[in-house]
């Protein structure tokens, strides 16, 4: 079988980790079949999308290295939305409804008191030609629902194996607003149909939208696609995303956070999994690694934390030429040998500013009262000539003779002195990159 799949965001936010995941998930099933990956934006909502949304969703795809094969706007497509419904309405199967959303309410609240489910009770249906023209005479505009079967809906799903929904125990789903605009199902069903998408693969809060959408799927005379439905992100302390993914957006994570790519999508890929989570360089290493068999069934827990770890490691193990051109974008200088010697110390790439402050530029050095007399006299001790990597060995050498300081009494102090921090990268290094002049200005001040 033929894979083509789709994820299909709205334009009417910026995407966020939660909406990556699944796009991640049919873009590494695509690329591991060697088939069709489509981006698909469903700008249906006219209030609400733009055309900055539209245009970060392909931004932040773009960055990701999530490259589409072919692309559809459903705002083109409004005239044959149009023509099926007509054609659902002129077989019964699509129906148009009067009730107020209060009313509504009223109903799904007797319902509940009744110890019944809240499904929709199709009194619509019952409308005599007379009564819908009174109703209508009133202001009130149809909304229009598709009528399900009833029935048992089964289908093997690719993550979550056999399901089952009685379509009796649903409202028959609006398909279109009062307004005449279309909500989510039909135009997505329309457009699943028509490009011939293989499979659905998308979040588990979908399983029971996919019952009643195979249905439809049938009454427009389309074979269902293949569906797959993962388990939602959660935070580090269970809670569901959902409230806080503004703050996880991927123009957020890449430009506020300084988050690289690889760190987002190892961390999605592999959360929820039987594998580890563990930093990948490139994307084809999780395409080698994606088996839907690996999803587990319990919540995937999204920790900003592990992202940032995962960035931290991926960082301290690239070389210098891959981010050469970022760091001279930045201002960068010291080349290689700086690189390497700072990469193990930073978290995100905008960290090396600080080392490259440390090594080249003016800081405030830190030195205690009870320490200043080594200091000096330390400065009096540096080695003739330019700092190599033995300048710190052998500098440290004479100091431990003259002083007797050892571990890190001998070490700190001089660490502050020079870095103005606790910790940092391999002293040996950063002295055989500092100016003599610096070095010793810093030790006297």
């Amino acid at each position: 079988m033929s894979v083509k799949v789709r994820f299909a965001p709205s334009p009417t936010g910026e995407l966020h980790v939660g909406n990556i995941r699944p796009a991640l998930l049919n873009w590494l099933f695509a690329r591991q079949a060697g088939d069709i990956f489509m981006l698909r934006i469903d700008d249906t909502d006219m209030v609400r999308s733009t055309a900055a949304f539209e245009q970060g969703i392909f931004a932040d795809m773009q960055w990701l290295g999530l490259t589409h094969d072919e692309t559809a706007k459903q705002s083109t497509r409004f005239d044959r939305y149009a023509s099926v419904a007509e054609d659902l309405k002129n077989r019964g199967l699509l129906y148009p409804c009067y009730e107020t959303a209060d009313e509504l309410d009223r109903q799904r609240k007797i319902q509940r008191s009744q110890n019944k489910p809240p499904v929709y009770n199709r009194a619509a249906l019952s409308l005599s030609d007379a009564e819908r023209d009174e109703l209508e005479s009133q202001g009130r505009q149809a909304h229009w629902r598709f009528k399900l079967s009833g029935n048992s809906v089964r289908w093997d799903d690719v993550i979550r194996g056999e399901q089952m929904i009685e379509t009796a125990s649903l409202s028959d789903p609006i398909l279109i607003r009062g307004d005449g605009s279309h909500l989510y199902t039909l135009p997505s069903v329309v457009d699943d149909a028509d490009f011939s998408i293989s499979h659905i693969i998308r979040g588990e809060d979908h399983v029971t939208n996919s019952a009643a959408q195979i249905e439809i799927f049938q009454a427009i005379g389309a074979k269902a696609p293949a569906m797959g439905h993962h388990p939602l992100l959660v935070g580090a302390d269970s809670d569901k995303l959902s409230k806080r993914l503004g703050t996880l957006s991927i123009a957020g994570l890449r430009d506020e956070e300084g988050i690289e790519p690889m760190a987002i999508l190892s961390l999605l890929a592999k959360i929820g999994t039987s594998d580890p989570v563990e930093v990948r360089r490139d994307l084809a290493q999780l395409v080698d690694e994606f088996s839907f068999e690996k999803i587990g069934r319990a919540p995937a827990r999204f920790d900003p934390a592990e992202l940032m770890a995962l960035n931290a490691k991926l960082l301290h193990d690239t070389p210098y030429g891959e981010v050469t051109d970022r760091l001279a974008k930045m201002g960068v200088t010291g080349g290689e040998v700086f690189w390497n010697a700072i990469r193990g110390n930073i978290k995100t790439l905008a960290d090396v500013n600080h080392w490259q402050n440390v090594v080249y530029g003016d800081i405030t050095p830190v030195i205690a009262d009870e320490d200043a007399d080594y200091i000096k006299d330390a400065a009096s001790h540096l080695p003739e000539g330019n700092f190599d990597d033995s300048t710190w060995s052998a500098w440290t050498g004479i100091l431990k003779k003259k002083t007797g300081r050892k571990g890190r009494g001998l070490f700190l102090p001089l660490r502050l002195a020079l870095t103005g921090e606790k910790h940092g990268p391999d002293m040996g290094a950063l002295l055989a990159l500092m100016d003599r002049e610096r070095v010793v200005e810093r030790l006297t001040r």
